[in-house]
């Protein structure tokens, strides 16, 4: 028989279950990882698992107040402006 690890032990959960929790499906999540713009996650072996302390972590980060939070956050445009784009032309 198996003993239970203290209470400061982390939950894992696979991926299936973290998107049910987060109320993504599976493949969003998937997604996420590849980008590096979802929660913090663990390989263990061939596995990945996500800590609950990690999957709310991620979701008290995506918290805002306004759209205009999401400005500071836009990424690089993929190439420079020129001066007519700058324009407006």
């Amino acid at each position: 028989m198996q003993n239970e690890p203290d209470s400061d032990w982390p939950r894992f959960v696979r991926t299936e279950e973290a998107a049910r929790l987060l109320d993504l499906s599976p493949r969003t999540l998937e997604k996420h990882r590849c980008g590096g713009t979802g929660p913090v996650y663990r390989k263990l072996g061939g596995r990945v698992v996500y800590t609950i302390a990690d999957l709310r972590a991620w979701i008290e980060g995506a918290a805002r107040q306004s759209t205009s939070e999401m400005a500071k956050i836009a990424r690089k445009p993929d190439r420079p402006l020129t001066e007519a784009r700058r324009a407006g032309r």
